[in-house]
């Protein structure tokens, strides 16, 4: 049976990005994407390589969302046996985060706070640096002994960043952020980052701009003690572990040519694979048969868990990172 007529086996496919427009974010993404807004347009802060409304490029799929392709095809994308509360959805948002003004200080609910107030899930999230300016950092937590009347009482006199726990970021480092943690970005740094699929944000404090704040839900949702914070990663001789969460997975993975991806030691599943630089291209591996992929630099493929046998081959400076959800029992409390 053919690809084209078997609906439980998906081929690997490339994704299209989606710009996002952040009040914080810049006009010019370029040399990590030829992407320039013109001007009085809100410049670009986030990436989205996985995101629902983001587009198959390639492959019988071409054209479809991503949303769609969850919805239609859960079982070829995710494999069998998935819970049911994740069953048809995307279980993971991928973004590369561009930040030229200092985001606000903000904290995500977990999945237990979110279905309390209407959403399917939470958010926990991980930053991976891909580059870094000297004076670059981020917020992850708060110090010892802050309590949540002193964050309102800081929130009301614009002095809570005295209260958050402050970490240098250099390219490589790989940042843990829980729900429950009150975080924010600062300019200075490129950051992967992989997040369950939600975009709920509350924020606390926003430098004066207009926006709105969620102040009483972002104190309901804070945990003065979380598990953020940097991760160190576990080196093997093929791949570095980068971290391994809950919710997912994140390895940068050596390839020397070629490399196949049973090789990748990896649970069976979805994968999607990330050109941090270089670029690649995914290929049947035995007697496997689809139409290959390129993996173009900072670009994403889906290898759905229904894949037949692949392999990826390194056209130039690959560096790729590999990515995969993980399921919980059911939706948890935190990471």
């Amino acid at each position: 049976m053919s690809l084209e007529t078997d609906p439980l086996i998906l081929a690997p496919f490339q994704i299209e990005p989606a710009f996002d427009e952040r009040i914080w974010g810049t006009p010019d993404l370029r040399p990590w994407y030829d992407h320039v807004t013109t001007a009085g347009e809100t410049p670009i802060g986030e990436v989205w390589l996985t995101g629902d409304q983001c587009r198959v490029a390639t492959g019988e799929l071409a054209g479809r969302s991503l949303g769609e392709v969850f919805a239609e095809n859960s079982e070829a994308m995710l494999g069998p046996g998935i819970p049911d509360w994740i069953e048809g959805q995307s279980p993971l948002l991928l973004k590369v985060l561009f930040a030229k003004e200092k985001l606000s200080v903000q904290v995500h609910p977990d999945d237990r706070l979110a279905q309390k107030y209407g959403f399917p899930r939470g958010k926990t999230e991980c930053w991976y640096a891909l580059a870094a300016e000297p004076e670059a950092a981020v917020a992850a937590g708060l110090l010892p002994s802050v309590t949540l009347d002193q964050i309102e009482a800081e929130v009301a006199d614009g002095t809570l960043e005295k209260s958050l726990n402050v970490l240098p970021v250099v390219a490589g480092d790989m940042i843990f952020v829980d729900a429950g943690t009150v975080h924010a970005i600062w300019p200075g740094s490129v950051l992967l980052e992989t997040q369950q699929n939600s975009d709920l944000t509350y924020r606390l404090f926003d430098y004066g701009r207009p926006r709105e704040l969620h102040v009483a839900k972002a104190i309901e949702a804070t945990r003065l003690k979380t598990a953020a914070g940097k991760i160190a990663p576990k080196v093997f001789a093929d791949r570095t572990v980068l971290i391994e969460s809950t919710y997912f997975s994140v390895e940068k993975v050596s390839v020397e040519g070629t490399r196949t991806g049973s090789s990748l030691q990896c649970a069976p599943g979805l994968q999607y694979l990330f050109a941090a630089a270089g670029s690649g291209r995914i290929e049947p591996a035995g007697a496997a048969k689809f139409d290959a992929v390129e993996l173009p630099t900072r670009g994403v493929v889906a290898i759905p868990a229904s894949s037949p046998a692949w392999e990826v081959v390194d056209v130039g400076g690959l560096e790729l990172i590999r990515i995969a959800p993980r399921f919980p029992v059911a939706a948890e409390g935190g990471a």
